[in-house]
């Protein structure tokens, strides 16, 4: 680890750490306060794929859809009217919208394949964004002369990485550069995390062979040809075994760094705060 107690991490000119964790357990909005508070740049992974690596495709399924009808179609030919994607750090709907969902296409589902294959573009791009942190370091105190820096990283992360393997490409990267921090939840925040994903069901980036095994285990469940399944239901049965696949992961790139308690983090109100925090748990590791 880069900072080695909490006298390190305090005394330190520039603290640099990298938040995972599941969403909804407040990695972003300890990232917005400590932007919003503090002399931290915030870096967004999901802001960066949206934008840098998965922006023409985003815009180009936009276009596509405007084709379907005849008066944008006419428009867009002639160069008329543009489409742009307007993703913000607190709206990703262009990016999530995009991945879409596996199923009937007239219950707002995507074919398998497409479907697939768009998870395998946002595994290319999470990857790069990730690897993409140590320049937006740089960037970050060079140009804007922000001291601190937050990377606030995806749900998915650890779908892209293998904790197992210490030559891992990005893991080495990121964890020479920053403090990885995972905040972990408890089973009665999986339980929360489950009951607000059946309310609202978003899509997910899912590692390909779990994703494949559910698809197949679901078809025979239901009895259903794939084009025949209803999109919302599938990912709501595999949000759950998504968190259970995705927990020993986690666990395993905590060993990378430090683990806070979600409780504890739903407590920070300021940078001092997510500081003091941090601080203790380094000397808590080191006991």
């Amino acid at each position: 680890m880069i900072y080695e107690n909490s006298n390190v991490w305090k005394n330190a000119k520039q603290k640099k750490v990298l938040l995972f964790a599941m969403s909804g357990l407040g990695k972003t909005h300890v990232s917005s306060m400590l932007r919003a508070q503090g002399d931290w740049f915030h870096y967004s992974i999901d802001y960066r794929i949206g934008t840098r690596y998965m922006g023409e495709y985003i815009v180009d399924n936009f276009k596509k859809t405007a084709m379907a009808v005849p008066f944008l179609a006419e428009l867009l030919r002639s160069d008329s009217i543009s489409i742009a994607s307007n993703i913000t750090f607190e709206n990703l709907a262009p990016l999530s919208t995009y991945l879409g969902k596996p199923g009937d296409v007239h219950k707002g589902g995507i074919p398998f394949d497409e479907y697939r294959n768009r998870q395998s573009q946002h595994h290319v791009a999470e990857q790069a964004a990730l690897l993409d942190t140590p320049e937006f370091i740089h960037r970050a105190q060079k140009i804007y002369n922000y001291q601190n820096f937050v990377c606030d990283s995806g749900g998915s992360i650890c779908e892209v990485v293998d904790p197992w393997n210490k030559q891992d490409q990005v893991l080495n990267s990121l964890s020479s550069n920053l403090l990885m921090v995972w905040v972990a939840g408890t089973e009665a925040h999986t339980t929360e995390l489950v009951h607000r994903f059946d309310k609202s069901p978003k899509p997910m980036c899912y590692q390909p062979e779990f994703l494949l095994t559910s698809w197949k285990e679901y078809q025979i469940e239901t009895g259903l040809n794939p084009d025949k399944l209803n999109p919302n239901d599938f990912i709501r049965w595999t949000y759950a075994r998504a968190l259970a696949h995705r927990q020993p992961r986690y666990e395993k790139m905590a060993e990378w760094g430090i683990t806070l308690k979600a409780d504890d983090v739903k407590h920070i109100s300021s940078p001092k705060d997510f500081e003091d925090l941090v601080g203790q748990v380094l000397d808590a590791k080191n006991i």
